[in-house]
């Protein structure tokens, strides 16, 4: 091996020693550990890609003796990420027993399910398919990655040379083989022929390098990788020009954004032409330097190497012809342009398809395409939820990292088509995703819900979460989203500053939906404010302020979002947060009830006017909702107290007592009317529902 140093220019050093001396020196954790820093660098592996092991001596449960054990990683899991309840634990000598009953390539599938006879860990993850990859190798520690720099070699048209030339004869090299059992009988035989030799580059894959240690392992890793990215840096610095130089200039950043926001939701639509899609955007340095590119027209063409990269991608991306500084505020017009775009699209796809497939292939998928690049812009990708069209993204920036480096090194070539297609309708890949959990009922949903940081909008929020949608949180106060944002996973909810009484605000927030989605399907008006005075009382202030959240508000997040609703064509749902007192008559109540029952209206005079879209407007009367919700915590309580001659300590009692139920009503009480209306209930418009435990005087009919 080389020399270890614990700074690279290439790679992140991120080995701590501190955290590895609370490990305790048990094998397992530190193979784990090493996992986690290697997935932390997307240079070194994307999500999901790749994939470590480890070989220690355990306790036969059955007859005492020591035996080796092997842990790797187990299928769809990922390094960066992995835990010990993600990774098989099996019997090295089973495993390597598995030679004896192979029958040859043709049927190296079929081994897939004897690997479940090597289980020592009853609580293993399924093995993964690279299983025999690891196991037919001697070495305690290993990893098989997928660098950026390693495949731009692996992806070159002379790599093997290429190989030859960085490292010598310390390195094998094997050629393209689809994974599975037989590609680990060539890992052992090139092994056989190299002895003495610190890793091997796949053809068109990726990396294998090993250790005696994990620690020993890592380094190996990092070292060969620093290798090959400073070959490929030296490269283009003598180059001079990374993908034959510049061809369009990128707008500036602030017109990026802008024209993306307004492009998303119509790109949006053309990809939910079978399944409504999530969209993702990113105008990243090295995206834009390859859109903007006189080589693009011949690389995006080719179609990506690494097989992990083109099952996340599909194997090319769409080019949008539209220029960079393209009006597309008439979204009619663009339309022409962009639909025979796609049309061509799908129909080389499914010609892909049909020219490829085999009689035992699964069935075609989706025809739209997961990446669309617009030069001089950026690039979008489209998949069924936000972290899946992340990683798409994530995957083609690694892959035209990959472009780069082949390119300046020697000549990037794309795997053949039947390979790809061989490893896209592979029935190990299609059996795999037949195992993933069904989808939510709010699966492919982005939701915009306003004066959501908190009370009922916050609970709405978190319903709608937990159901599968991604949310765009609104409210008044940053801070306050701050610490909203932090309740939820990645790539569930963003936040956005939002005053519903002002349009330019609320044109912002729906930029910041079609930038991270790509569009919107929910429109929630939940945000809004109470003021009880008796009629003397009652200021224009007070008026003013209760009509323009309320009603303006809600009018104007109607009104932008059914734009965007009408663009993408895919329907939507409007649900507007209204109150009993739209429907009931009472003392101290003129400004709010007044407001409440212009909401109320509205609701269905918009349901009359955007059926035709497939766009439906009901309403959610919530009454009595004290716990937690915000309206309650200024004057408004004590308003309501005296208007009905108690305290404000007695108000919840009087509340839960009134109602026929005499249930206390709560913030995810009104949540979950509002996940009937979007999810349940999908013919229902014009509709209101009471979530008040009962109260007559409250009845629509």
């Amino acid at each position: 091996m080389g020399i270890e140093k614990k700074t690279y220019d290439h790679v992140n050093y991120l080995w701590d020693d501190s955290k590895v001396s609370s490990l305790n020196n048990d094998e397992v954790a530190l193979f784990l550990y090493r996992s986690n820093i290697l997935g932390a660098d997307l240079r070194i592996t994307n999500y999901g890609g790749g994939n470590t092991s480890c070989k220690t001596i355990e306790t036969d449960p059955l007859t005492n003796e020591d035996v080796e054990v092997m842990w790797v990683k187990g299928s769809g899991g990922d390094i960066g990420t992995l835990k010990r309840s993600g990774i098989a634990g099996l019997y090295i000598d089973r495993l390597r027993n598995l030679k004896k009953v192979y029958k040859g390539i043709k049927h190296e599938d079929e081994m897939v399910g004897l690997f479940n006879h090597c289980i020592y860990d009853l609580n293993s993850k399924a093995p993964s398919i690279d299983t025999p990859l690891h196991g037919l190798l001697p070495f305690k520690h290993i990893d098989h990655l997928h660098p950026d720099a390693l495949i731009a070699i692996a992806a070159a048209k002379d790599g093997e040379k290429i190989t030859q030339q960085i490292w010598g004869d310390t390195m094998g090299w094997v050629p393209w083989q689809r994974p599975g059992f037989d590609l680990g009988l060539q890992l052992e035989k090139c092994l056989e022929q190299n002895p003495g030799i610190r890793g091997i580059v796949l053809g068109s894959h990726g990396l294998f390098t090993w250790g005696d240690t994990s620690y020993e392992c890592y380094i190996n890793s990092l070292e060969v990788i620093e290798m090959a990215s400073s070959y490929i840096e030296n490269k283009i610095t003598k180059n001079g020009k990374i993908f034959g130089g510049q061809k369009i200039k990128s707008l500036p950043p602030s017109k990026r954004t802008i024209q993306a926001s307004a492009l998303a939701p119509l790109l949006r639509g053309l990809c939910s032409s079978e399944r409504s899609m999530i969209g993702h955007f990113t105008d990243e340095d090295s995206v834009l330097t390859y859109i903007n590119s006189n080589d693009l027209q011949k690389l995006a063409p080719m179609g990506t190497s690494c097989p992990d990269h083109f099952l996340r991608t599909k194997i090319k991306p769409l080019v949008l012809s539209l220029e960079p500084d393209e009006d597309l505020s008439h979204a009619d017009n663009i339309l022409k342009k962009l639909k025979p775009e796609f049309e061509k699209y799908r129909d080389d796809y499914k010609a892909y398809y049909q020219n490829y497939k085999h009689e035992d292939s699964p069935a075609i998928r989706d025809s739209n395409p997961v990446v669309i690049i617009y030069p001089g812009v950026g690039m979008f990708t489209f998949a069924k939820n936000k972290q899946t069209a992340r990683v798409a993204s994530e995957f083609y920036v690694n892959a035209i990292n990959v472009m780069r480096g082949a390119e300046a090194i020697s000549e990037y070539t794309a795997l053949p088509r039947q390979e790809a297609f061989n490893i896209e309708y592979w029935t190990l890949e299609e059996a795999k995703l037949e195992r993933m959990p069904p989808e939510k009922p709010l699966s492919r949903k982005v939701a915009i819900i306003t004066g959501a940081a908190g009370g009922i909008g916050k609970a709405i929020a978190d319903k709608l979460v937990a159901e599968g949608a991604n949310v765009v949180i609104t409210d008044l106060h940053q801070e306050t989203l701050d610490g909203t944002e932090k309740t939820y996973k990645k790539d569930e909810v963003v936040t956005t500053v939002c005053d519903v009484t002002d349009s330019d605000s609320i044109a912002e927030a729906y930029m910041k939906a079609c930038i991270e989605f790509g569009g919107v399907d929910i429109i929630i008006h939940s945000a809004g404010l109470a003021i009880s005075k008796p009629l003397e009382e009652t200021t224009i202030s007070d008026w003013n302020l209760l009509q323009n959240v309320l009603v303006k508000g809600q009018f104007l997040m109607i009104q932008k979002g059914v734009e965007i609703m009408k663009m993408q064509n895919l329907g939507g749902d409007i649900v507007n947060i209204a109150s009993k007192n739209g429907l009931v008559s009472g003392p101290n109540n003129v400004g709010y009830g007044t407001a409440k029952a212009a909401q109320q209206h509205m609701t269905r005079l918009l349901a009359a006017e955007l059926g035709l879209h497939k766009i439906r407007v009901n309403t959610v009367n919530p009454d009595g909702v004290i716990v937690g919700s915000k309206i309650w915590e200024g004057k408004w309580a004590e308003g309501r107290a005296k208007a009905y001659g108690i305290s404000v300590e007695e108000l919840p009692k009087h509340y839960a007592k009134r109602n026929l139920l005499n249930e206390i009503i709560l913030p995810e009480d009104i949540a979950n009317a509002v996940f009937s209306l979007v999810a349940i209930l999908d013919k229902s418009t014009g509709n209101t529902i009471n979530v008040d435990g009962g109260m007559p005087n409250a009845f629509v009919r």
